[in-house]
């Protein structure tokens, strides 16, 4: 319970933790990258260009794009060295500093990411479903904070968006991770990637420093459509729910432990966990369009 944001002050902010420029393999300058978001209700984005030698290794300094009501985390997505099944890593890390070293040649996915996260960021294993990451690729990153569960871009460039399958079998193993969607934006022909995943994070100011400490924390869920507003959970008694008009609203964890209430404009439901055979718990919310929303893990026992 202690990740559950809903009660805690401040408010929640919506942003994208994965997108890409004309620094790297976009198709929009940086600076218009940020006003689209801007535009379209973000309060935040992380730009995360690939950082790789091809395009001088882009730590893209989006400070001058800041405003009162939009604001920037510096981060990158890092790559090196080799999956279990072959290929390039994809690692995301927000909240780097400008100065982070270039990867060396001999540097290994694993060790990139402690890397990043000596250096402050919050770090995830990017869409593992896209390319095939396995159990054993993520349990290697070491003490990562999250992995990404849908990546908006992997819906039209191969049909993988969805992570959740991989998460849930390494949650029910006992290793606790954050989870977050994105859109993953390259603004490039024949992908229709803006805006079809981002987070809410929960914090009292719209500042780098409070975003990251309040993603560093699981201070967030995240969404492709629905809101969810409330989130009350007694171990071994029942979960209470609050959200937008919604079809559907699950109770789901290992193994097939599930509960689930459905009703045409659902906006709240308690669901018993009485017989919930399950070390954690996440809600999910489907609105009548095939939206979801997405709550981080919640951990039932210890």
């Amino acid at each position: 319970m202690e990740h559950l944001p809903f009660h805690l002050p401040g408010r929640f902010w919506r942003g994208n933790l994965h997108t890409h420029s004309t620094r790297s393999d976009g198709g929009l300058t940086p600076e218009a990258v940020c006003q689209l978001y801007r535009e379209n209700g973000y309060h935040f984005i992380a730009l995360t260009d690939h950082f790789m030698a091809r395009y001088e290794f882009p730590l893209v300094d989006t400070r001058p794009y800041r405003t009162d009501d939009f604001t920037t985390l510096l981060g990158a997505e890092l790559h090196s060295g080799s999956t279990e099944l072959g290929g390039l890593w994809h690692i995301l890390a927000v909240g780097l500093p400008l100065d982070f070293a270039a990867t060396p040649e001999e540097e290994s996915g694993p060790e990139l990411a402690q890397r990043a996260l000596a250096a402050g960021a919050f770090v995830a294993a990017a869409h593992p479903q896209w390319y095939t990451l396995t159990e054993a690729d993520i349990l290697a990153l070491g003490p990562i904070h999250a992995i990404e569960v849908f990546n908006g871009v992997a819906v039209d460039h191969n049909d993988r968006a969805d992570s959740w399958h991989i998460t849930d079998v390494l949650l029910s193993r006992g290793h606790r991770y954050f989870v977050y969607a994105a859109d993953d934006f390259h603004g490039v022909r024949q992908r229709h990637d803006f805006a079809r995943g981002w987070v809410y994070v929960k914090s009292e100011d719209l500042t780098p420093e409070a975003l990251l400490a309040a993603l560093k924390a699981g201070h967030f869920y995240s969404s492709t459509g629905p809101q969810i507003f409330d989130v009350r959970v007694v171990p071994g008694q029942e979960v209470y729910v609050r959200c937008s008009p919604a079809e559907r609203i699950f109770v789901t964890g290992k193994g097939a432990a599930s509960v689930s209430a459905a009703q045409p404009g659902l906006m709240e439901a308690t669901l018993s966990l009485a017989n919930f055979n399950s070390p954690y718990c996440r809600i999910t919310v489907r609105d009548a369009h095939g939206g979801r929303a997405w709550t981080n893990p919640i951990w039932l026992e210890g």
